[in-house]
């Protein structure tokens, strides 16, 4: 939980000084950018299921 909040505080110092220095948020839209981030996470997982399933 504490990785969540770090995660969660730091995103909010990032986007409070790129919106101070008038630039545009490192961020893709809303929904693709939550899907995008799932695939990696599912990707992660799928990679790592395989290894321990057919090579070890």
């Amino acid at each position: 939980m504490a990785e969540v909040l770090l995660s969660l505080a730091t995103g909010a110092v990032v986007g409070i000084v790129f919106s101070l220095f008038k630039l545009p948020l490192p961020a893709p839209p809303v929904i693709s950018g939550i899907a995008g981030i799932v695939g990696i996470y599912l990707g992660g997982l799928g990679y790592t299921w395989l290894v321990e399933r057919f090579f070890s």
